[in-house]
């Protein structure tokens, strides 16, 4: 049977600490990135944060949350947690579901998943077509194996999940992704500019998965100030955590 050590919460910047606060009142054990590997020096992102959860926790399946939902519901754990438990090999489970803005329509093309809809989905069916029944390839609510999650890569910023999805595709096989569908996600929703910086990272990141070049140059992105449209380029680097079995080998406490 699948062991289990409670409920683990972590975060990344002073930003998050009322996240904390909620967490550590709910019974959740809160753990501070750098409290975690202590002999690495951080690295931003959200990738890092994860791979870091890896370290912290012991259960042979873990499901991972954003913190930044809406109107949470707690049975989303257990919906991602059984095809891992029911299905022969099985190791990693999406969460796909309809992702309103928090001002509702009536249409449904409209809310969230900006970047999965003009970006990632085009780009799965020109690199990895076999990826493309995945409704939520980026979604943050998903479940794996320790064994699948300690044996691949993760890239610290928001190419996490993108690479974590092609890796398994491409050491598991499809048969090994399941979906379960969590019916409504509310999310905070983010400017242009800001999905833009996230597109660039996942861009990166999928090309890096895919074995494919990237010139790495920066994002450039124009804003308005004084009537005036200013250029403003931000660096975009693939940082790239090794599996964390490799790192427990050489850092074994």
């Amino acid at each position: 049977m699948p062991r289990s050590r409670g409920r683990l919460a972590t975060h990344s910047s002073l930003t998050s600490r009322r996240t904390s606060s909620i967490a550590a009142a709910a019974g959740a054990r809160v753990v501070r990135p750098t409290d975690v590997l202590p002999e690495l020096a951080a690295l931003p992102g959200k990738g890092e944060v994860l791979w870091r959860a890896l370290a912290a926790t012991t259960g042979d399946v873990l499901c991972y949350l954003d913190s930044d939902l809406v109107d949470f519901d707690p049975a989303f754990v257990p919906a991602l947690l059984g095809p891992l438990l029911v299905e022969d090999g099985v190791h990693l489970v999406k969460g796909f579901y309809r992702r309103p803005l928090r001002l509702e329509t009536a249409e449904v093309d409209t809310g969230g998943g900006r970047v999965t809809e003009l970006l990632v989905r085009p780009l799965l069916a020109a690199l990895r077509p076999e990826l493309a029944g995945v409704v939520q390839p980026l979604g943050g609510e998903y479940a794996g194996t320790r064994e699948l999650l300690e044996s691949l890569p993760y890239a610290a910023g928001y190419g996490v999940e993108i690479g974590l999805l092609l890796d398994t595709h491409s050491t598991r096989g499809l048969d090994a992704i399941a979906q379960v569908n969590l019916g409504v996600r509310k999310h905070r929703k983010r400017s242009l500019l800001q999905l833009g910086v996230v597109a660039r990272q996942l861009l990166a990141a999928a090309l890096y998965h895919c074995d494919v070049p990237d010139a790495g140059g920066d994002l450039t992105q124009f804003v308005p100030v004084g009537g005036e449209w200013l250029p403003s380029a931000r660096p975009v680097t693939v940082a790239e955590r090794p599996p964390m079995r490799e790192v427990r080998v050489r850092y074994r406490r």
